[in-house]
């Protein structure tokens, strides 16, 4: 039995719904594409509009404003046999203040305002120049030393006269010796190079991220020592040699669920065994990296799973066909052939292990530590651990400080992934 042919367009009714289902089949696919479209598009705007702030607010503070002047080394002021305990700072305030035709009071509010402009750099600058120069003494030199963190907000446009002068930390006095001395070529901008070789500072304009990098790479070399090894042991024993029984399926299950835990619940874990329990130095890398070790060792197993699992059965018949025993088999062909995805998933791992902040905050490596670390057993800090810092500190020129710690953990993240992807496509195999 057919449907009658509508007399008008000579269609039949019910090849018109199956025309009309076909349509609206086409246009949910379309909608479908487009809302796709539509969330990848709100998903880069949001990552744009992140990168984009963060860029805005960090990328001052990859400069940074230096004054030199020539300093009188007043021998009645200076002590030849211990030049560390010479107020060199009041010394160059008043000589500067002097030279921009000022004159002081009696309760030298002038050259405090001046002083308030030098960072506390200039004092070491200056003992150290006659520590190893005593004949200086007597003569003018000139000294370079970084301006202070105020100076350097009012020179990068961070603090403006807009303001009104008494909600602002610099006065439109202070303001204007700023202008005549970068007028005058005393105030230059540079690179800011100690941003890169100098560690934690309570000054912003001294504070440096060497510290927190070394720490990184030490944590994260003990966490690679100790957690590739015996993840990739334990993914090759649960996935080549482990009886397929109960205990076996509760591991795995173990293993899948410790993969979603939340990572303050390992440093918990790591607070409570390694630092109570063991006692090991706090807030070193040994245990940093020991708490992330624990943290990746799941993901690495789950990943390394994963690529044994890829591998032909065939490359497993093959080699034993040829005579080759199980841990032959295992070593000589699989892992070899699933190494493009362990290396994988043991960088991204790494890298995940590089961002995480709360768990550090829990071992004590929120503690302020200037310097560089040695060894894995010294109090030190983390990028990610730095960062909270810094964003926490009252003083404004630690913000931008944070957002540039963030673009160089970004950094470190990207190039790890990257190095990720290149390994995957530089040894991937297609079966």
């Amino acid at each position: 039995m057919t449907d009658a042919a509508s007399p008008s367009t000579g269609v039949s009714p019910r090849t018109q719904r199956l025309k009309a289902r076909l349509r609206a089949r086409y246009a949910r696919e379309t909608r479908f594409r487009w809302y796709g479209r539509a969330a990848i598009g709100v998903a880069l705007a949001f990552l744009v509009i992140l990168l984009g702030s963060i860029v805005m607010q960090g990328y001052t503070a990859f400069y940074a404003h230096s004054v030199t002047l020539p300093v009188y080394m007043d021998p009645a002021r200076i002590d030849r046999s211990y030049p560390q305990g010479a107020n060199f700072e009041q010394i160059v305030a008043e000589q500067q203040i002097r030279r921009l035709g000022v004159q002081d009071d009696a309760e030298g509010t002038k050259a405090a305002a001046m002083k308030a402009l030098l960072s506390s750099e200039l004092k070491f600058q200056a003992a150290k120049m006659i520590a190893r120069q005593p004949s200086l003494l007597g003569q003018t030199v000139p000294v370079a030393a970084p301006l202070s963190d105020d100076a350097e907000m009012y020179l990068k446009g961070q603090i403006t006269r807009a303001v009104p002068e008494d909600q602002r930390r610099v006065s439109n006095e202070q303001m204007a010796w700023l202008d005549k001395m970068k007028a005058s070529g005393a105030v230059r901008a540079h690179f800011n190079a100690a941003l890169f070789t100098k560690g934690d500072s309570t000054q912003p304009e001294l504070a440096g991220l060497l510290g927190a990098v070394v720490g990184s790479a030490l944590m994260l070399a003990v966490t690679a020592l100790i957690a590739i090894p015996v993840g990739v042991g334990a993914a090759v024993w649960l996935e080549e040699y482990s009886p397929r029984n109960r205990i076996t399926a509760i591991i795995e299950v173990n293993i899948n669920n410790l993969a979603a835990v939340p990572s303050i619940v390992y440093g918990l874990l790591g607070l409570a065994l390694f630092i109570n329990f063991l006692h090991l130095p706090r807030a070193s890398p040994l245990v940093g990296g020991l708490v992330l070790a624990l943290m990746a060792l799941p993901t690495i197993i789950i990943a390394t799973r994963s690529s044994l699992k890829a591998v032909p059965p065939s490359i497993r018949e093959a080699a034993l066909a040829m005579g080759a025993s199980r841990t032959q088999t295992v070593f000589g062909h699989v892992l070899p052939l699933a190494m493009p995805g362990v290396m994988t998933g043991a960088i991204i791992s790494m890298a995940h292990a590089l961002g995480e902040t709360a768990p550090l905050l829990l071992i004590g490596m929120i503690s302020f530590v200037p310097g560089v670390p040695h060894a894995i057993d010294e109090p030190v800090g983390a990028l990610p651990s730095l960062i909270y810092i810094w964003e926490n500190a009252s003083e404004r020129a630690f913000h931008e400080r944070t957002a540039a710690a963030i673009l160089v953990l970004l950094a470190f993240m990207i190039v790890m992934n990257a190095a990720a992807v290149l390994l995957r496509r530089r040894f991937e195999r297609r079966w």
